[in-house]
């Protein structure tokens, strides 16, 4: 039997007329609470994490939340034609936390790893370069020079990812919107578009030379 669905103040654990802020600051913290890469392989916390962008996806918008006040989550039901879908809760996590890429939870709270830029170019992680010194050396320090390989800015494209005379296009894949819409039974749900990573355009001729990334690798010396 399919299980009740809970009343999306409750879920949220706020007053029926909560604001669009006591709405936003009780998901932000539940959905940290229940977010799956801080609970792996615990299903129930998953579902409650999806429950959670669920009701914030309903109450913060003004239309779906007035509908729900009236009808409850009949509103929402096949032949009711109200409110539309609901939003991919992924998606809504990052919109709420500011995290652009399709990083974990850790990776948007304290920086990990790589981020991507308006142009759908990421960032690379921190270099990391292991030295021995004396004991002398750390006491009064020391200059010291390495070599590493790490990526610059291409010489090509002057970072910009295109081959000269290339330009920018709206994204076939999404239309330019930056999210495409799947199907999920009787709900469609709104995805950020695998092929621009939400930015809605790409390189119409990526440079040849750092693959469209705008970096290329090189060999520099460092003096620490």
């Amino acid at each position: 039997m399919p299980t009740e669905k809970r009343d999306y103040y409750e879920v949220l654990a706020v007053s029926r007329t909560a604001t669009e802020d006591e709405v936003k600051r009780a998901y932000r913290k539940l959905a940290v609470k229940y977010h799956p890469d801080k609970n792996p392989g615990d299903a129930h916390a998953e579902e409650k994490f999806k429950e959670l962008g669920e009701a914030y996806d309903v109450l913060m918008d003004a239309d779906k939340r007035a509908a729900y006040d009236r009808f409850g989550h009949a509103a929402f039901s096949q032949g009711m034609g109200r409110g539309g879908g609901f939003h991919d809760p992924f998606d809504i996590f990052r919109e709420v936390f500011g995290g652009g890429g399709g990083g974990g939870i850790f990776e948007t709270f304290f920086g990990g790893g790589a981020t991507t830029d308006r142009e759908g170019r990421q960032r690379g992680s921190d270099l990391r370069y292991d030295m021995q010194i004396t004991l002398e050396e750390a006491a009064f320090g020391v200059d010291k020079e390495i070599e590493v390989r790490k990526l610059d800015t291409c010489a090509k494209c002057d970072g910009k990812g295109a081959e000269p005379g290339s330009r920018t296009i709206n994204c076939p894949n999404c239309g330019g919107r930056g999210q495409v819409i799947s199907s999920r039974g009787f709900f469609q749900v709104s995805q950020t578009c695998p092929r621009c990573r939400g930015v809605g355009q790409i390189i119409e001729k990526p440079c040849r030379a750092c693959d469209g990334e705008g970096r290329a690798e090189n060999t520099s010396r460092i003096k620490l």
